[in-house]
């Protein structure tokens, strides 16, 4: 974040522009000219901190996109806001054609850290937003099931949060975002907490599960390789604004073995650095 007066504004760089026909279409996502500030009270002055500032991309429907950059340069204030949680204080933010204006069924948000019910089985975590929603017990049920057995938990539907590993628990999260059946997934470093190995197991899934949903995702996160790995598109954040794009043309489906003998990948993760700097582009 930067304080406002403190340091020079930068010149925004915006995001590819997408015809209206993909903007408008389900899982379409549109934010221009996004700002979020906040004010608090210095001595006797008002101070405002801007965490965004002329934010602009597109997401076409169906496409998997990144956004990396070093702590506090606003990755996740812009989820927050199209996941409708946070405000925005100027811009527009669009899903499918029609502006975000709080949260809605047609996103569903994965978080580092899943927040299980305890006591809640894993099915009925899974259903508690549908529960929410007013979908019906069969329903509840028939979906839950599906999607668990899509993240490789069947055998596991009766147990509990605390009889699962972290990496076990966060597939459980990712089932109930996808239970809801959204257009958009949004996921805000869904893997930064999880073990090298368990976080590499679940980039796999991910890649695995994205295949047969295709599901359009936003998906957070410090990592160059994981971005490079998932990802059609990785936008780089600067001081709350976009710094910089890459597209990853690298074929699909992946794997990280073609990832790290690929010419072009690497490529793709010295440009990513280069942006970052020496000290940013490390997982973290």
């Amino acid at each position: 974040m930067t304080t406002l007066g403190v340091q020079p504004r930068p010149a925004p760089v915006p995001g590819p522009r997408l015809g209206a026909d993909a903007a408008v279409a389900p899982g379409g996502v549109r934010v221009h000219d996004l700002a979020k500030a906040y004010e608090r009270v210095v001595g006797r002055e008002f101070v405002r901190t801007h965490a965004l500032r002329d934010v602009t991309f597109d997401v076409r429907p169906h496409e998997f996109v990144s956004i990396i950059g070093p702590s506090g340069r606003g990755k996740s204030t812009v989820l927050k806001i199209l996941s409708g949680l946070v405000s925005s204080s100027a811009g527009r933010v669009e899903v499918s054609g029609r502006p975000v204006t709080g949260p809605g069924p047609d996103r569903a948000t994965v978080f580092q850290f899943p927040g299980l019910m305890p006591w809640r089985t894993v099915r009925d975590n899974v259903t508690l937003a549908l529960e929410f929603a007013g979908v019906d017990k069969r329903e509840r049920r028939r979906r839950a099931d599906a999607y668990i057995q899509l993240v490789g938990l069947a055998d596991f539907a009766d147990h509990h949060p605390r009889e699962l590993s972290g990496g076990m628990q966060q597939r459980v999260g990712l089932a109930r975002a996808l239970a809801v059946e959204p257009n958009v997934l949004l996921m805000d470093e869904p893997f930064g907490a999880l073990d090298a190995i368990t976080r590499t197991q679940m980039q796999d899934e991910l890649l695995r599960i994205w295949e047969q949903t295709r599901k359009t995702v936003i998906f957070i996160t410090h990592a160059i390789e994981e971005a490079i790995l998932l990802s059609d598109r990785v936008i780089v954040m600067g001081q709350g604004t976009i710094a910089h794009e890459v597209v990853v043309d690298l074929p699909r489906p992946r794997s990280r073995h073609d990832l790290l003998s690929d010419r072009r990948s690497l490529d793709l993760m010295r440009e990513l650095e280069a942006q970052l700097g020496p000290s940013e582009g490390e997982d973290h």
